[in-house]
Parts: structure tokens; sequence; C-alpha cells
């Protein structure tokens, strides 16, 4: 589905972002394997990527403007072009608002949602057609009670993603994914107890996977989306409704 393309998949050492660059190789997209400090992990998604097609590494902490455009650069003198650009690197601490420090919330918004603004930038000047696809996350529909920081990064994030679709009409198609509970790090701490109670709360009765995100994806990625700009789609078992 995705042959002879070109993507930028930003935090894609592990979890949610490893599974669309191998999602993406599978189809025969070259990929862009964009990490920070996960090392180890960044090349075990290379090689599986590998596996399939073709890509690089891309090591840059992209909260950074210059290292964002040092990497899109990087990635352009490889390949010539961006046909895809895949915003989903992204952290998550809980942390009430009447604890959360100011050191905390700058760091959050500088890594889940400035890094879009810089890969956005960097990219658009040889994407002159593509898709971008935002990672947001339910909580950036619905609130949380534990990361009003988290939240309203992913809030900011549909913001932007509708603004640039508007924007960017009709070259580039502009959607965003937001998860709901998916197995990966944010819920490596939960106890046996934690995962039962919200399988029972999840209409389709199970946690979600990274491969389910990555899914979407690839379809928001491809030719089959080409008449969808502007939109969210949820992927949540059913746990979020709108």
């Amino acid at each position: 589905m995705l042959k002879g393309k070109n993507a930028i998949i930003t935090g894609a050492s592990r979890g949610i972002g490893k599974a669309i660059a191998i999602k993406f190789a599978e189809n025969e997209a070259f990929v862009g394997v964009n990490y920070f400090k996960s090392h180890n992990e960044a090349v075990e998604t290379l090689n599986k990527v590998r596996e399939y097609s073709d890509g690089i590494l891309l090591r840059a902490d992209i909260g950074k403007y210059e290292e964002a455009k040092n990497i899109v650069q990087r990635f352009v003198k490889e390949r010539g072009k961006i046909d895809i650009l895949v915003n989903n690197a992204g952290i998550y601490k809980r942390q009430s608002f009447r604890y959360m420090n100011e050191e905390q919330w700058d760091k959050t918004i500088e890594t889940n949602l400035k890094s879009c603004f810089n890969m956005c930038k960097n990219v658009l000047p040889y994407m002159k057609k593509g898709k971008i696809i935002f990672i947001s996350s339910q909580l950036g529909l619905k609130g949380s009670s534990h990361g009003a920081d988290y939240s309203a990064s992913k809030a900011g994030i549909l913001g932007l993603m509708k603004s640039l679709a508007i924007e960017l009409a009709p070259d580039i198609k502009v959607n965003a994914v937001a998860p709901g509970t998916i197995d990966t790090d944010i819920i490596a701490d939960y106890t046996k107890e934690q995962r039962r109670r919200r399988e029972t709360e999840i209409p389709l009765k199970r946690i979600g996977l990274p491969e389910d995100v990555a899914s979407v994806c690839l379809f928001l990625a491809s030719d089959l989306s080409d008449y969808i700009t502007g939109e969210t789609i949820i992927v949540s078992g059913g746990l979020y409704m709108r």
C-alpha cells in the first residue's frame, strides 16, 4: 500500500511508533526511525523494518527545532523527498495538576506538541503532496484527572492538525489518531487487577495493541484515505465514543 513512499516516524524506537514503522515497512515504505535516548530499541526497530523494506535511524531530540531540522535534511539527502510524516513522539508522567511543577509542564509541551511544530515546519518544504498523521490521545478529547500537561498537549495537537488540514489542502492530507488504553510503556505499571478492571470497562473487552493503532495509520497514509482530511479517528475499543 505504500510502495515507493518515504516516511518519517517520530518516537519510533518502541510502542506505537515501532508498530507503525514495521507496518509501513511491511507495505514497502522507506522508513526514517526517529528516536532520542533508546538507541538499542531503535536498532531493533530498524532491523525489523529491514526484514520488509529499508530505512535509516534518525537520532534527535525533536523538541529542539535545530535537531528536528537536521534529521529532516539528512533524510531528504538520502531520499530526495518526504511523502509521509507521523508525529508520534510523546511522554506521559502521571501527576495531578496540584503537584505538577513548571519543569514537567514545559517538558511535556515541548516533547509532545512543539515537536510537531518543529517537524511539520521542516518537512513541508520537501512534501509537495503527502500525508501528515498526528498521534493524539483520547485524553486530548475528554481531559484527564492525572495528566493536565499531557491532555493539554494532545488537545493542542488536534488544533494544529485541523489548522494544517485547512491550510495545506488539497495537496497534503492531515489527520490524527486518538488511541485509548494501549499496551505500551504507559501502562507498564498496571497491576493485574488494574488491567482486568480496564478490560471490563472497554466494550471490546481487551486493552489495545500498538498494531491496532498502526493499522489505522497505514490506512491514513495510503491512497485509501485520499478524501479524508482534518479528522480524528479514535482507537479505543469503544472506551471513548463521541
